[in-house]
C-alpha cells in the first residue's frame, strides 16, 4: 500500500506539477491515454475505499484532473464515461458512504463537466436520490450533495432546460416540498437562491412562465417572504416579483395578490430591496417600490 500510494502521488505530480516543475502537455497526454486505455480510471474509482486517506485525496484529484485533459483536441474522458456509465452510478451512490461521500462527490462534479454525462445523471431515478442526499443530517455531505445538485442544474443550460420541460411537475413538487419547505435554514436559503438563478436564466424562460402560473408556487414564495432571515426574504423577492410582473397572470394568482395586497405591501416595505440582484446587476429600487408600493393596483394589472 505504501508503494501504491507513492505511485499515485507520482501520477498526481505529472498532472499538477510541484514546486520544482510545471506539468508538461506531453506528460499529461501520455498519462491520460494510459489511464483510459488500461482501465486504470475504473480501478482507481472502484478501489478508492481501500486506499489510505492521503492516497484517496491524491486519487480524487487525479480523476478530477483527467476530466479536463485533452488528447488530440478531444476530451477522451467523456467517451470513456459514456461507455462505462456504471462508474457514474457508483459515484452517485457514494453519498451514502460517510467516508467516501466527499471524494466521490468531487469526482462526480468534474465528470458532469461533460454535457453527455450531465444528461445521464439528469434522470428520474438518479435525481430523486439528490433530494435525499441534500437532506442527510451530516452537514458536510449535505453541503457537498447540494453543490453537485447546483452544478447539475446550472452548468449545461440547454440540457437543463430540456430536462425541466419534460420533468416539470415532479421536479418542482419535490423542490418545493423538500427544499424550499425544509426545516433546515441553510437548505431553504440555498434553494430559494438557486430557484431564482434558474428561473431568471434566459434559457429557462418557458419554465419560469410555467412556474409563476401556479398558485401553489406563489403561496410557498409568500411564506418565504415572511421568514425572519433577511437573506431568505431578499432571495424570495427575486422570485416573487416574477409572479407580480407576469402580464398573463391566471385568475387565481391575481385573486391571491389582491386579497393579500396590504399585507404584502407592508412586508415588502420592511425588506431591504436595494440588495436584490438580477444576475450580476442590482435591481433598481423603483421596480420594487414603484410597482409594489406606490401603485398598489399594480397587482390587478393584466
Amino acid at each position: 500500500m505504501t508503494e501504491l500510494s507513492s505511485s499515485i502521488r507520482e501520477v498526481k505530480i505529472v498532472l499538477y506539477g510541484n514546486r520544482d516543475s510545471e506539468p508538461t502537455a506531453e506528460g499529461c497526454a501520455q498519462v491520460t491515454q494510459e489511464f483510459f486505455r488500461e482501465n486504470t480510471l475504473r480501478l482507481l474509482i472502484v478501489c478508492l475505499p481501500k486506499l489510505s486517506l492521503e492516497a484517496r485525496n491524491d486519487a480524487t484529484q487525479i480523476v478530477a484532473n483527467l476530466q479536463r485533459q485533452q488528447v488530440q483536441s478531444r476530451l477522451i474522458a467523456s467517451d470513456y464515461l459514456e461507455a462505462n456509465k456504471d462508474l457514474l452510478d457508483l459515484l452517485i451512490s457514494g453519498y451514502e458512504d460517510i467516508n467516501m461521500a466527499l471524494h466521490y462527490g468531487l469526482m462526480l462534479r468534474e465528470c458532469i463537466r461533460h454535457q453527455s454525462i450531465t444528461r445521464y445523471v439528469l434522470e428520474f431515478d438518479k435525481m430523486k436520490k439528490f433530494f435525499d442526499y441534500i437532506e442527510i443530517p451530516n452537514f458536510d455531505i449535505s453541503s457537498d450533495a447540494y453543490l453537485t445538485f447546483k452544478e447539475l442544474m446550472t452548468r449545461h443550460k440547454s440540457t437543463v432546460a430540456e430536462y425541466l420541460s419534460k420533468n416539470f411537475e415532479w421536479f418542482f413538487a419535490e423542490y418545493n416540498t423538500r427544499l424550499l419547505s425544509s426545516s433546515n435554514y441553510i437548505i431553504r436559503r440555498q434553494s430559494v437562491k438557486l430557484l431564482g438563478d434558474m428561473l431568471l436564466d434566459q434559457s429557462n424562460t418557458a419554465i419560469m412562465v410555467r412556474y409563476v402560473s401556479s398558485k401553489d408556487n406563489l403561496m410557498i414564495l409568500m411564506n418565504l417572504l415572511r421568514e425572519s432571515s433577511q437573506n431568505i426574504q431578499i432571495e424570495a423577492f427575486r422570485v416573487f416579483k416574477l409572479f407580480v410582473v407576469n402580464q398573463k397572470k391566471p385568475p387565481e394568482i391575481r385573486t391571491i395578490l389582491i386579497t393579500n395586497q396590504n399585507k404584502l405591501l407592508r412586508l415588502l416595505q420592511q425588506i431591504k430591496l436595494d440588495k436584490v440582484r438580477i444576475g450580476s446587476g442590482l435591481v433598481d429600487q423603483d421596480l420594487a417600490i414603484v410597482c409594489c408600493c406606490h401603485f398598489p393596483n399594480f397587482f390587478c394589472r393584466r
